[in-house]
C-alpha cells in the first residue's frame, strides 16, 4: 500500500513515477523478507488520516483485497494507533516499512555486533507500540475492575525492555571502543582504509570480492550484506590498503537503524577514501546517488574524498554512453561536484578494475611511495618482514652485523623507521 501526498492540484507525472519506484523497492524488500506480492494498492491524498493514514474507502478496499493474504505492507511509517486500527479493520497483519526492514536485518545479522544492533533497533521500535496490544500483552481492556493486572503487565514489559535497551547500548559502546582500538592498531602500521558505500544492491559485495579475492556473500537480494568485512588490498604502487564492505543505504532508512548501526557506519566516516558504488544500469541511478550523498552527509562523511564507481556497465548494452557522459548525468542530477573522480567498471566481468585501482592510487596522496636506504641490525627479522610486506625491496647488502636495504616504501613507514 502506497500513498502519494499532493500539495496542490493533481499530482505530477514525476511524483506518480516516484510512487511507483518506491513501491517497486518495497516489493524487492518484501521478496527479500520471503513474501510474495499479490497486489498493489495506491491512493492520492492531501493529508494523512489520523486514525488509519488512508481514507475509509481505501481501508475497506484493503480489507477486501487482504481476504486471501497474510500481511499488508505499508510503504510508510505507521503510528501505533494507526497500526492497531488498521489491523482491526482489515483483519490481517499490518507491517510498515520500518518493521519490514528490521525483519530483513534480523534475518541477515550473523555477527554478535550485527545482532546487537538489530535487536536494539527492534526494541526501540517496539517500545511505543506496547500500549493496546490486547491479549498479547495481558491487557484486559477498559472498564471498572479490568485494568489492574493488564496495566501491571504492561509496565513490567516496558521496564524489562527499557533495561534490555540500556544493556544493548552499553554493549554497543563496548563495540565502538573495540572498533576504535582496532583502528588505532591499524594506524600503528599506517594503512589507509577504503570504504565501499552505496545504495543497496549496487554491487558493492561483488566489487569487494573482485578487489580482495574474498568470498563475501554477493546476492541480488536487498541487504544481503549486513555485517561489515575488512580485507587487505595491494595497489599497483605496492601500497597496502584495507577495504571495508558496509551495509547498503536505502531511501527512508529508519532513524532507529542509523542510530543502532553507528558503530558500523563509523568505518565510513573514518575512511581515507570512499568508493561510492552506483548501479548505472538502474533507471533510478540518479535518485540512488543523491540519496547516498544525503546519508553520507547525515553521518558526517560528506568531507571524506570520494570516487564515483559506476558499476554494471556490462548491462548498459548498446546505449553508447561513455563514462564521462554517464558521470556528468549522475552528478548533475544528484547534486554532486563536477570535478569528482569517476570510473566506469563491471565488478562482475572485471572490466575497468585496473582503471579503478590506478585511480585509487592517484587519489591517495597522503602516503606517497619514496625510495629509502635503511641500515638495520641483521637479526631484526620483524623490520625486514615489514619492509617486504609493505614495500618493494630493491637491493640488500650486509656489512658485518648490519644490513643495508634500499627499498620503495610508503612515506609514513619511512618516517616510522627513521629513528
Amino acid at each position: 500500500m502506497g500513498v502519494e501526498w499532493k500539495t496542490r492540484g493533481t499530482p505530477s507525472r514525476k511524483s506518480l513515477a516516484s510512487l511507483d519506484e518506491s513501491l517497486d523497492e518495497l516489493a524487492e524488500l518484501a521478496a527479500s523478507a520471503g513474501a510474495e506480492v499479490v497486489e498493489r494498492i495506491t491512493q492520492t491524498r492531501l493529508a494523512p488520516e489520523a486514525a488509519t493514514l488512508v481514507g475509509q474507502g481505501k481501508v475497506e478496499e484493503l480489507a477486501g483485497a487482504a481476504a486471501t493474504a497474510d500481511v499488508v505492507i505499508f510503504d510508510h511509517d505507521l503510528t501505533p494507533t494507526q497500526q492497531r486500527n488498521l489491523e482491526k479493520a482489515i483483519g490481517a497483519r499490518i507491517v510498515d516499512r520500518t518493521q519490514l526492514i528490521l525483519d530483513i536485518f534480523a534475518s541477515r545479522a550473523r555477527t554478535r555486533e550485527g545482532r546487537l544492533q538489530v535487536e536494539l533497533a527492534q526494541l526501540n521500535y517496539l517500545l511505543p507500540r506496547l500500549t493496546g496490544r490486547g491479549v498479547e500483552m495481558s491487557r484486559l481492556g477498559g472498564g471498572i475492575g479490568t485494568r489492574g493486572p493488564g496495566e501491571t503487565q504492561l509496565e513490567t514489559d516496558r521496564r524489562r525492555i527499557a533495561r534490555r535497551i540500556k544493556k544493548l547500548e552499553d554493549d554497543l559502546e563496548g563495540v565502538r571502543a573495540g572498533r576504535a582500538l582496532h583502528r588505532q592498531r591499524r594506524g600503528a602500521v599506517p594503512l589507509a582504509t577504503l570504504a565501499l558505500a552505496g545504495y543497496t544492491n549496487a554491487g558493492k559485495s561483488t566489487l569487494f570480492n573482485r578487489l580482495t579475492q574474498s568470498g563475501v556473500l554477493a546476492d541480488a537480494r536487498m541487504f544481503a550484506t549486513l555485517d561489515p568485512t575488512v580485507r587487505p588490498l595491494v595497489l599497483p604502487s605496492r601500497r597496502r590498503v584495507l577495504v571495508s564492505d558496509t551495509v547498503g543505504f536505502i531511501r527512508n532508512l529508519p532513524t532507529t537503524l542509523v542510530k543502532a548501526f553507528r558503530a558500523t557506519l563509523e568505518e565510513v566516516t573514518e575512511a581515507a577514501l570512499i568508493l561510492h558504488v552506483v548501479d548505472v544500469s538502474s533507471s533510478a541511478a540518479i535518485e540512488h546517488t543523491a540519496h547516498v550523498f544525503q546519508v553520507l552527509a547525515e553521518i558526517g562523511a560528506a568531507a571524506v574524498p570520494q570516487i564515483l564507481v559506476m558499476n554494471k556497465i556490462d548491462r548498459l548494452g548498446t546505449a553508447g554512453d561513455d563514462a564521462e557522459t554517464v558521470k556528468r548525468r549522475l552528478l548533475r542530477g544528484a547534486g554532486g561536484h563536477g570535478d569528482s573522480r569517476a570510473v566506469a567498471i563491471s565488478a562482475l566481468t572485471g572490466d575497468g578494475i585496473d582503471r579503478l585501482l590506478a585511480t585509487v592510487d592517484d587519489a591517495l596522496p597522503l602516503d606517497p611511495i619514496v625510495t629509502a636506504t635503511l641500515r638495520i641490525p641483521a637479526g631484526d627479522g620483524a623490520t625486514l618482514a615489514m619492509l617486504h610486506e609493505f614495500g618493494r625491496v630493491i637491493k640488500t647488502r650486509y656489512h658485518g652485523e648490519e644490513c643495508e636495504i634500499e627499498a620503495e616504501i610508503p612515506e609514513s613507514l619511512r618516517r616510522r623507521l627513521g629513528r
